[in-house]
Protein backbone atom coordinates (compact mmCIF):
# COMPACT_ATOMS: atom_id res chain seq x y z
CA UNK A 1 0.00 0.00 0.00
CA UNK A 2 2.87 2.41 0.78
CA UNK A 3 4.58 2.09 -2.55
CA UNK A 4 1.10 2.93 -4.19
CA UNK A 5 0.65 5.69 -1.96
CA UNK A 6 4.12 7.01 -3.15
CA UNK A 7 3.80 6.81 -6.71
CA UNK A 8 -0.14 8.33 -7.15
CA UNK A 9 1.76 11.42 -4.87
CA UNK A 10 4.64 11.54 -7.20
CA UNK A 11 2.30 10.78 -10.25
CA UNK A 12 0.17 13.56 -9.16
CA UNK A 13 3.42 15.67 -8.87
CA UNK A 14 4.29 15.13 -11.74
CA UNK A 15 1.15 15.86 -13.59
CA UNK A 16 0.94 19.17 -11.94
CA UNK A 17 4.48 19.84 -12.71
CA UNK A 18 3.39 19.40 -16.38
CA UNK A 19 0.36 21.29 -16.41
CA UNK A 20 1.77 24.04 -14.83
CA UNK A 21 4.89 24.44 -17.59
CA UNK A 22 2.85 23.39 -20.42
CA UNK A 23 1.78 26.92 -21.67
CA UNK A 24 5.51 28.28 -21.80
CA UNK A 25 6.94 25.17 -23.16
CA UNK A 26 4.33 25.25 -25.98
CA UNK A 27 4.70 28.84 -26.31
CA UNK A 28 8.91 28.94 -27.08
CA UNK A 29 8.32 26.02 -29.21
CA UNK A 30 5.38 27.38 -31.62
CA UNK A 31 7.13 30.35 -31.50
CA UNK A 32 10.61 28.74 -31.89
CA UNK A 33 9.40 27.19 -34.95
CA UNK A 34 8.32 30.30 -36.40
CA UNK A 35 11.27 32.11 -36.28
CA UNK A 36 13.16 29.02 -37.44
CA UNK A 37 11.18 29.13 -40.43
CA UNK A 38 11.23 32.76 -40.60
CA UNK A 39 14.94 32.32 -40.72
CA UNK A 40 14.97 29.54 -43.55
CA UNK A 41 13.02 31.23 -45.84
CA UNK A 42 15.53 34.92 -45.10
CA UNK A 43 18.34 32.97 -44.61
CA UNK A 44 19.16 35.41 -41.85
CA UNK A 45 21.06 33.62 -39.15
CA UNK A 46 21.87 35.39 -36.32
CA UNK A 47 21.53 33.99 -32.96
CA UNK A 48 19.55 36.92 -31.02
CA UNK A 49 16.76 36.69 -33.77
CA UNK A 50 15.62 32.91 -32.30
CA UNK A 51 16.29 34.02 -28.81
CA UNK A 52 14.55 37.14 -28.13
CA UNK A 53 11.21 36.54 -30.02
CA UNK A 54 10.86 33.70 -27.79
CA UNK A 55 12.27 35.46 -24.46
CA UNK A 56 9.61 37.89 -24.74
CA UNK A 57 6.27 35.14 -25.68
CA UNK A 58 7.39 33.33 -22.91
CA UNK A 59 7.12 36.70 -20.41
CA UNK A 60 3.83 37.24 -22.01
CA UNK A 61 2.35 33.86 -21.68
CA UNK A 62 3.46 33.31 -18.37
CA UNK A 63 2.20 36.53 -17.29
CA UNK A 64 -1.32 36.06 -18.73
CA UNK A 65 -0.90 32.65 -17.27
CA UNK A 66 -0.07 33.13 -13.88
CA UNK A 67 -3.12 33.32 -11.92
CA UNK A 68 -4.37 29.76 -13.26
CA UNK A 69 -0.74 28.70 -12.47
CA UNK A 70 -0.81 29.95 -9.14
CA UNK A 71 -4.21 28.10 -8.56
CA UNK A 72 -2.99 24.89 -9.80
CA UNK A 73 -0.28 24.75 -7.42
CA UNK A 74 -2.08 26.43 -4.49
CA UNK A 75 -4.76 23.36 -5.50
CA UNK A 76 -1.74 20.61 -5.43
CA UNK A 77 -0.47 22.45 -2.28
CA UNK A 78 -3.66 22.20 -0.62
CA UNK A 79 -4.59 18.53 -1.27
CA UNK A 80 -0.83 17.88 0.00
CA UNK A 81 -1.41 19.22 3.18
CA UNK A 82 -4.56 18.01 3.85
CA UNK A 83 -4.21 14.14 2.86
CA UNK A 84 -0.94 14.39 5.03
CA UNK A 85 -2.41 12.76 8.07
CA UNK A 86 -3.54 10.10 5.89
CA UNK A 87 -0.29 9.23 4.63
CA UNK A 88 1.42 9.52 7.79
CA UNK A 89 -1.24 6.74 9.21
CA UNK A 90 -0.40 4.73 6.64
CA UNK A 91 3.23 4.54 6.96
CA UNK A 92 4.38 1.61 9.16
Amino acid sequence: MNELLIAQIGKEALRTAMLVAAPALLTSMVVGLAVSIFQVVTSLQDQTIAFVPKIIAVMVVVAFAFPWMTHILVQFATHMFTDFNTVVRQLP
